[in-house]
């Protein structure tokens, strides 16, 4: 089903292969991150389709209820993953830009955690909590210095890796990235998120939306046994907690 994303996004799946897409996409964090990676396909394959040489599918303007071939979707959905792959290994840094120069939109993450006023949608907190608690893979740790405490779940798939981090300790307000650090020296942006004023798992407040920890899923390229370690990391550079894998 995780392979079906590509065409979802370019519109070309029939009725039953959507509604039966939309149904496991309400409970699957990683496809619904991968369609928003993908959400500038069509209008992508509208402009290559308006190209001489492409008249086989529908020009710029046109509806894309006629589906394209199957060589150029395969074509165009592989490129677009290449280059995030390329991407992703030259640092965090510059994932953003390139993102927004191949989908033509912003960066998304998708950070949760236990619910309650001010805080994410509480509905999208079960299935990286849910995740995180089935998957045995767990690696933990806590700095000496910042006190951040860190636990990271994995999974092998085979894509890469699923990650589910639950952290604590943590005040904000912050932007934060999970990067993969492989053996090679080669780092991945996992997934990212915004950490509030209140903070989360902080055992010194009263308040449920600082009591609870944060739970953010994301996928890797490495797959486990390529992970040297994990950190967690401010957007200025500042790292809070190192995970060995």
């Amino acid at each position: 089903m995780h392979e079906t994303v590509g065409a979802y996004a370019l519109g070309i799946l029939d009725d039953a292969e959507a509604t039966a897409f939309e149904a496991h996409l309400a409970t699957c964090d990683w496809c619904a991150r991968q369609l928003d990676d993908l959400a500038g396909m069509e209008p992508m394959l509208a402009a290559i389709a308006d190209l001489p040489g492409n008249q086989g599918t529908p020009a710029i303007g046109e509806s894309l209820s006629t589906k394209p071939g199957s060589r150029l979707v395969e074509g165009l959905v592989g490129e677009v993953s290449e280059r995030r792959a390329r991407k992703r290994r030259r640092g965090f840094y510059l994932v953003a830009a390139a993102a927004a120069l191949i989908i033509g939109g912003p960066l998304t993450a998708l950070a949760v955690n236990g619910g309650g006023s001010g805080s994410a949608d509480p509905t999208a907190a079960g299935p990286a909590r849910a995740a995180f608690q089935a998957m045995t893979d767990k690696h933990a740790a806590t700095d000496p210095n910042t006190k951040v405490d860190a636990v990271v779940a994995m999974e092998a798939r085979h894509w890469g890796t699923d990650a589910v981090l639950q952290l604590k300790n943590v005040q904000g307000p912050l932007k934060c990235s999970l990067i993969a650090v492989g053996k090679n020296g080669e780092r991945e942006t996992v997934t990212s998120w915004a950490v509030p004023a209140w903070g989360y798992g902080r055992p010194d407040t009263t308040t449920d939306e600082a009591k609870n920890p944060l739970y953010v899923h994301g996928g890797a390229a490495f797959t486990p046994n390529q992970i040297d370690h994990f950190e967690v990391m401010t957007f200025d550079g500042k790292r809070l907690v190192k995970v060995n894998a």
